[in-house]
């Protein structure tokens, strides 16, 4: 008597086609769910280091409106960030 696995050679293809659309489905999903928030390059370095200038000088002058440090305090700051 002889025992076959339904289609044969065929049977194991479509089995592998199958479990490869299924990963690939899977994959493509998650990509879609959670998009990549940074892009494959880099900033340039300057351009960092610019953002966290810009960040500090707010900080500086946010701080300088509260009243937590006076004007002559926050020109050597400003100008020492600016260095």
């Amino acid at each position: 008597m002889m025992m076959g696995f339904g289609f044969g050679g065929l049977g194991l293809i479509l089995m592998v086609l199958f479990w490869i659309v299924i990963i690939v489905l899977a994959v493509w999903l998650v990509s879609r769910l959670f998009p990549q928030v940074t892009s494959i390059t880099s900033p340039p370095a300057r351009h960092i280091r610019q953002e966290t200038d810009t960040s500090s000088e707010e900080i500086l002058r946010r701080r300088y409106a509260a009243g937590e440090i006076t004007k002559d305090e926050y020109e050597d700051m400003r100008e020492e960030l600016r260095k």
